[in-house]
């Protein structure tokens, strides 16, 4: 039973980092990257439909990502996709490629993105420590109901707490690369 609730709880502290991950995904840097776009979304025959499904995305060259739609119909609609979300991008058609070139980042505009990163961050440090309360919480329960003892419930805390730390750390990790990838010219 131990094993399960800390099975479950890996699991949600898992989630949490993949989470933070593509959090982190969209918060840009001045290269370009193809997971920039990864939450913009497609008027596709009246489905919204992710861009990544519609049209391949490429890296040109350092600061510029290429869209190449998987029909030429779709131009316009990518186009104005792109513009319209809250990217701050403004993507120029040529021909049936539509190039996104990546603006300089201005210190004032990285020092936001730190600082939405560090929330992000926080985000997934909080979703962590609710995985570990959630698990506590059943440890606790079970001992109630007299189905574990108490050194099996303190040892089941002290493995949780470990699993807790382990993915905090990978969090910290992940900000600090995210940080100095941002402040980096």
């Amino acid at each position: 039973m131990i094993n399960d609730i800390k099975s479950e709880a890996e699991k949600k502290m898992k989630k949490s980092i993949d989470a933070l991950h593509s959090a982190f995904n969209k918060i840009r840097t001045g290269r370009a990257h193809p997971a920039i776009l990864d939450s913009v979304m497609v008027n596709y025959y009246g489905q919204e439909t992710p861009l990544k499904q519609v049209a391949s995305v490429n890296v040109e060259d350092n600061r510029t990502l290429t869209v190449s739609p998987w029909e030429k119909n779709l131009v316009p609609a990518i186009e104005k996709a792109i513009m319209t979300s809250d990217l701050g991008l403004n993507p120029a058609t040529s021909g049936d490629i539509i190039r996104v070139p990546m603006p300089m980042l201005t210190e004032e505009t990285r020092k936001e993105m730190v600082k939405q990163a560090k929330a992000d961050a926080e985000h997934g440090r909080v979703s962590i420590r609710n995985a570990r309360r959630d698990a506590n919480s059943m440890l606790k329960d079970l001992l109630k109901e007299k189905e574990i003892n108490e050194d099996e419930e303190r040892k089941g805390e002290e493995e949780i707490q470990k699993l807790t730390d382990r993915y905090i750390a990978d969090v910290e990790k992940m900000l600090k690369a995210k940080e100095e990838d941002l402040m980096a010219v």
